[in-house]
């Protein structure tokens, strides 16, 4: 593998405290960062600056699949590693999915094996928006080898980056959760595989992308519920937001008895979310985008 073959893109919101692990393991393998950073209030920016990556500033929080979209623009190598940063790629990782990917021309997007804090490998079992391999039960069956699935886990993935410009990239409608489930849907719709690499090990932190900070919480839940409510819709699925408004509405009421912020936040934004699209709000204009 050569070192311009991949660009990692790192999309950043307040991770100043995932960064440096993060940015350090791509810069032993020889990997350069690209970080896209979502209007960051701590030192995120000039420490990836500090360790060498590029770095673009966006003005504003433009959300995850558009600031990934934007550094693929920006990007000119023949793959693009699409990472997380509380993501740590183990050496020679990107070197195993480059090599799978020159062994078969015909998967656009390879996949790592993930392996969570406490050891657990994470595979996802199951997408709403599979029309293969649906696993309704959600039984975790990892692959022994190279394996085809419909469907793979954000976190980090290679992906060829003239074919993810083609397909438009992430879906831009989308501020956050699902763009995944819509990419990989998008890819097998194409005819394109998807492919599971194990012997490339990616350790992930698992929820310590942004830092603490109050209200996150719902608005993560927030988009959350929208976005799901969005991309069931976008492929003629039922839509869940009336469910899921009913049932979080009355956790967060059960919750708020409790006094706990975060349980109250959780549910409560769920609620929101799903109103907010039982309403034909837009998650875009949630956060003054366009």
């Amino acid at each position: 593998m050569r070192s311009d073959d991949v660009t990692a893109i790192v999309v950043t919101f307040d991770s100043a405290h995932a960064l440096p692990e993060c940015l350090g393991a791509l810069q032993a393998d020889g990997v350069p960062a690209l970080v896209v950073d979502n209007a960051s209030a701590d030192a995120t920016p000039a420490m990836a600056e500090g360790q060498g990556a590029r770095v673009i500033r966006n003005a504003r929080n433009e959300g995850y699949g558009r600031a990934n979209n934007i550094g693929a623009r920006a990007a000119e190598s023949e793959f693009l590693l699409v990472v997380n940063p509380d993501c740590v790629v183990e050496n020679g990782a990107v070197a195993c999915l480059v090599d799978a990917a020159r062994r078969y021309p015909d998967a656009v997007l390879l996949a790592p094996q993930i392996v969570e804090p406490d050891g657990r490998v994470f595979y996802q079992p199951r997408s709403l928006l599979a029309t293969s391999l649906t696993n309704p039960d959600g039984k975790l069956v990892l692959p022994e080898g190279e394996a085809c699935a419909p469907f793979f886990s954000g976190a980090c993935f290679l992906i060829r980056r003239d074919v993810f410009l083609a397909l438009g990239g992430f879906d831009e409608s989308i501020f956050l959760f699902y763009e995944d489930d819509d990419l990989c849907r998008r890819i097998a719709d194409s005819g394109a595989a998807l492919v599971y690499v194990p012997q490339a090990i990616v350790r992930h932190g698992r929820g310590r992308s942004s830092g603490e900070k109050r209200g996150r919480i719902f608005t993560s839940r927030w988009h959350q519920a929208w976005s799901r409510a969005y991309v069931s819709r976008k492929y003629g699925l039922p839509n869940p937001a009336p469910g899921m408004f009913a049932i979080n509405a009355l956790k967060a009421a059960a919750a708020s008895l409790t006094f706990r912020r975060k349980l109250v936040e959780r549910y409560a934004g769920s609620a929101a979310g799903a109103l907010a699209f039982l309403k034909g709000e837009k998650a875009l204009e949630r956060e003054n985008l366009s």
